[in-house]
Order: C-alpha cells, then structure tokens, then sequence
C-alpha cells in the first residue's frame, strides 16, 4: 500500500502501518533481536552511521576500533569522528584478508567506545569471526557494531545468535525495496 503509516485517521495509514509493523517482526525475528530494538534507515550506509556517531554523541570515551576493510560508509564516519577528536585505530587484515579477534583485541583499551568490525567484505567477501570477537568483548564497556549488509539473509544463524550491540543492514540485499535500512 503506498499510504503513510504514522496516517492513523484512514484505513490506508493503518494496512501501511500494518505493513511496517509486521516488517519489524521479520527483521528482528530474524536478528533474535525485540521488534523495539530495529530502527528504520533510509540504508545500510545511514544505519553504519547511526550505529557509530550514536553512541559517540555524548561519549566520554574517544577511542574506535575499525578495520582498515570496512564499507566507506564507516570508514568515512571513523574518519569524521577523528576530525571531532576521536582517535581511531584501524587494523589491517591478515595474508588470508581476515581481521583476527586477537588484533581487536590488543587495540582495546579502557577509553574504547566502540568495535566496529564488517561480517563480510564487500570487495572479497571473507568472513570476519565475529563471534570470536563477540566473545571477546563480552563483559566490556566497548560496543560493537557490524555492517551485516553482504550476509542478512544468508548467514542467518550466525547473526541470530551474535552478541552485538549494533549490526546494519540494508534491504535491497534480500531483494527487498531500495532506499530501506535497519
């Protein structure tokens, strides 16, 4: 239906909302995650953004660890928080084109805000072990984000049971339609 869902006067507004809302089910169905917790971008590249400069806001803690890898759209939002004074550590894949845990790791330190490691490259398509370094940071105060975007809908398992605070998505990647994040 091409109605608006906040529209609430009209039968169109509430099938839109209906629509959204059921939407929202799906997707955190799917990420084991409450329908409360999925937030609606315009893609995954806002979604990256959103999950990065959220928490910075208002962070006392100036430290982000990234990998030299990841998607521009956190690359450059790494690179915009470091001209607002933030430093950001970003590791360099190994020969096999995998960020090992342990480099994640050995850069965490006690002013780390956030670990924001890709599931797959978007160029290569290797794998991150991000369970490993979900495990890692489990029992810190370092968040951690993943771009999702090359693996919703195909490694379904793994970010169903992924400890992660932040994973982003993008629809047109399961042939949903354009212009639609989470």
């Amino acid at each position: 239906t091409f109605a608006n869902p906040a529209s609430r006067s009209h039968l169109y507004g509430w099938l839109a909302e209906e629509a959204v809302e059921n939407a929202r089910r799906q997707v955190a169905d799917a990420l084991n995650a409450d329908p409360r917790e999925i937030v609606w971008t315009s893609g995954a590249t806002e979604s990256d953004n959103l999950a990065i400069k959220g928490p910075a806001e208002a962070a006392s803690r100036r430290h982000i660890v990234t990998s030299a890898i990841e998607h521009k759209a956190v690359l450059d939002t790494c690179a915009y928080l470091e001209g607002k004074g933030f430093e950001v550590t970003s590791l360099l894949p190994d020969a096999t084109g995998t960020v090992p845990a342990q480099a994640v790791e050995a850069a965490l330190r006690p002013d780390t805000l956030i670990a924001s490691v890709m599931h797959a490259n978007n160029e290569t398509g290797v794998l991150q072990p991000l369970t490993e370094i979900a495990e890692l940071l489990d029992g810190t105060d370092t968040f951690f984000h993943t771009d999702a975007a090359q693996t919703f809908g195909k490694e379904v398992e793994e970010l169903r049971n992924l400890p992660c605070d932040f994973i982003s998505i993008s629809s047109h990647k399961i042939y949903g339609p354009q212009g639609v994040g989470a």
